[in-house]
């Protein structure tokens, strides 16, 4: 199967490791701007990371989406305060919050991985692009939450996964809308 070119592809004029680089430092700086744009919740808060995550699975692809997210909780290990409400550190990373940050380098290549596959044009399309690692994402982030708190595996699904479901959908969506937007706006200037 041929990989589909991304929108960062057809924008970008170069595919050269500077480029990369602008993409990874831009891409990490916009997640931890999105992890404060929060709505506090115990023992997961509810932000705009997965929003942030998923646009940059559907433009950047499977490679460059998971660099970013690495280099993201590379930036959280040593420090900078990029993780919601301005928390960093691994201790942080091993908090209740950790499956979830683990689990966004997946949901980032994954995302990525279906654009390239065949999934990154069309509204539709971009839509289960972005849906489908972000309700994945609940995998890691459920089992972590029920490894690390006293919590029951109905109650880690409760407080990790139930409140969340209709944000992601939402947030699946907008993700998608601005991607097709993307796609709309070149389309034009050819």
């Amino acid at each position: 199967m041929t990989r589909q070119m991304t929108l960062t592809q057809a924008v970008l004029p170069t595919d050269s490791w500077f480029a990369k680089l602008a993409l990874v430092l831009a891409g990490s700086f916009l997640v931890a701007v999105s992890a404060r744009a929060e709505v506090p919740m115990f023992p997961v808060p509810m932000s705009l990371q997965t929003l942030a995550i998923s646009l940059i699975g559907l433009t950047y692809g499977a490679r460059l989406a998971g660099a970013t997210l690495l280099a993201y909780l590379a930036q959280g290990a040593v420090g900078l305060p990029v993780f919601a409400g301005g928390g960093a550190g691994v201790a942080y990373m091993m908090g209740p919050t950790g499956g979830y940050l683990l689990g966004f380098v997946g949901m980032a290549w994954l995302t990525g991985l279906m654009v390239e596959r065949g999934f990154g044009r069309g509204l539709p399309r971009l839509v289960v692009a972005a849906l489908v690692p972000a309700t994945l994402l609940f995998v890691p982030g459920v089992a972590w939450l029920w490894a690390v708190t006293p919590l029951d595996l109905n109650g880690a699904i409760a407080a990790g996964m139930l409140p969340f479901l209709l944000g992601g959908v939402v947030k699946s969506a907008v993700a998608a809308m601005i991607a097709a937007g993307g796609w709309q706006a070149l389309r034009s200037q050819k």
